[in-house]
Parts: structure tokens; sequence; C-alpha cells
């Protein structure tokens, strides 16, 4: 009988950039097929194609006026960890969406065994983050490589938002929860969330270092998010009763 285990597929999924970080050159073809091969072993979300990912992004860049510059709005580890090659990164915010760990995540920062949460956008709110410049002779590589990290299995909505810069406005891309996706996972109680990000872990690392990371990331450009201070001190209290054998 064929078990369906956590081990059953895990290199070429290692991060091979400095401190467990994503580089440019993890995105390719294979580790994408590898994703899929565990998606698919695991009975998770279906992957898209490269066809149907080279016509998201084809219909996403139609609205980008050529040989100008792209800028992309991260508000999770697209903050601290873009792999893709930016000129310029600046504190930034995006009126009318909101962070939420909502997304379901089973491979990177968790297993199908102990999953996680990742981060997306939502309705609602304002969201502080950082908005990353593309120069024009790099956009097609570049947004080729946001695609294959960003639109896997179509959880996400490119969308193009205006992104306050501070002393001006650009219009810019980002990702945003689709709400139709099996992966969303909305309305979880903020103590279900800190449980399942202290938790989780996988070969990219654990799910509480995206979190702190992320926060760490904000605190670096003077900004702030009270929903992921709550979640921070939630994940940091549950850690230090896990290292010492106690429970809540």
């Amino acid at each position: 009988m064929t078990q369906k285990s956590s081990d059953a597929a895990a290199p070429p999924l290692k991060a091979s950039g400095p401190d467990g970080q994503l580089a440019r050159n993890d995105f390719t073809p294979e580790r994408v097929a590898a994703y899929a091969q565990l998606a698919a072993h695991f009975g998770d979300a279906k992957f898209l194609s490269e066809e149907e990912r080279e016509k998201s992004r084809a219909e996403v860049m139609a609205a980008h006026v050529p040989e100008t510059e792209l800028w992309v709005f991260g508000y999770g580890s697209l903050m601290w960890n873009p792999a893709v090659h930016v000129d310029q990164s600046l504190p930034a915010h995006i009126e009318g969406l909101q962070r939420s760990f909502s997304m379901r995540l089973m491979f990177g920062r968790a297993m199908p065994d102990n999953p996680g949460l990742m981060l997306c956008l939502v309705p609602g709110g304002r969201c502080a983050g950082i908005a990353h410049r593309i120069a024009p002779e790099h956009v097609e590589s570049e947004s080729r490589i946001l695609w294959m990290r960003e639109m896997l299995s179509g959880a996400y909505t490119p969308t193009w938002v205006d992104i306050d810069l501070g002393a001006r406005r650009v219009r810019g891309v980002t990702f945003v929860m689709n709400i139709d996706h099996p992966r969303y996972q909305p309305d979880l109680p903020h103590d279900i969330q800190a449980e399942r990000i202290a938790k989780a872990e996988g070969h990219l690392g654990t799910s509480r270092d995206y979190l702190f990371r992320t926060v760490a990331a904000l605190e670096g450009a003077g900004l702030k998010d009270e929903y992921l201070d709550d979640l921070h001190a939630r994940v940091r209290a549950l850690t230090v009763q896990s290292s010492q054998g106690t429970t809540p």
C-alpha cells in the first residue's frame, strides 16, 4: 500500500539564497514541476499550467506601458525577499486592501500533515508595505519570475493598485486573494491563526519565521501593522510555551 507521507518529495524545493531565502534562480520550470507534483500527490489545489500562468501575465501586463518601469507592492516575503532584480525599494501604502493570514499553506513553510497559513490581501482597510521598482529593461524577465513565484495555483489575483510612496503616487501590481480559490480560509480566529503559524514548518523554514521577518521588515521601514503585531505577540507566547513544555 502506498502511504502519503510528508517525505514524499522534498528537494529541489530548498531555497538556495543566503539565510534560507529564495534566490532568483530558484524559480525554474523544474521547481514549479516539483511543487505541482507535491500538490497532486497530496490532493492540494491544482497548479496552473505554464500556458495559463503566461496568459494571466499577458492579460495583466497589457495595462503596462512598454519601456517603462514596473512597481510591485509587497506585503509579505516580497518585502524582505523579492528574489527579482529591483533597483529601488520604498516604504509604501495602499488603500482598500488589508493583510490577512487567510490562505492555506501546505508546502514551503508547512507540510500537508502540519499545514500553515500564508498572507494575502483582502478587501478593507489600508496596508503598509514595500514598493519595489523594476527597471524598464528588466520588466519582461522579472515579471515572468514574479508570476512563477506568486501564481503557481492561481490563489492570487494580480491587481493594479495606486501605491502611495509619500512624496508621490505610482501605479503598480500586487497580488490579492482570489476569494473563490479552495485555499482561501476566511475569518479564522486570531488564536487559530497564531497556533497554525507557530507550529507549521516545511522545506523553506517555519511559518513563524515568515511572520517575524515580515514584522521586522515593516519595523525597519518605519511602518506598523497592528494585526501583525497582535499575531507576533501571540506566536511568541506560543513558542515560549512550547519550548518550556507547557500549553496555554
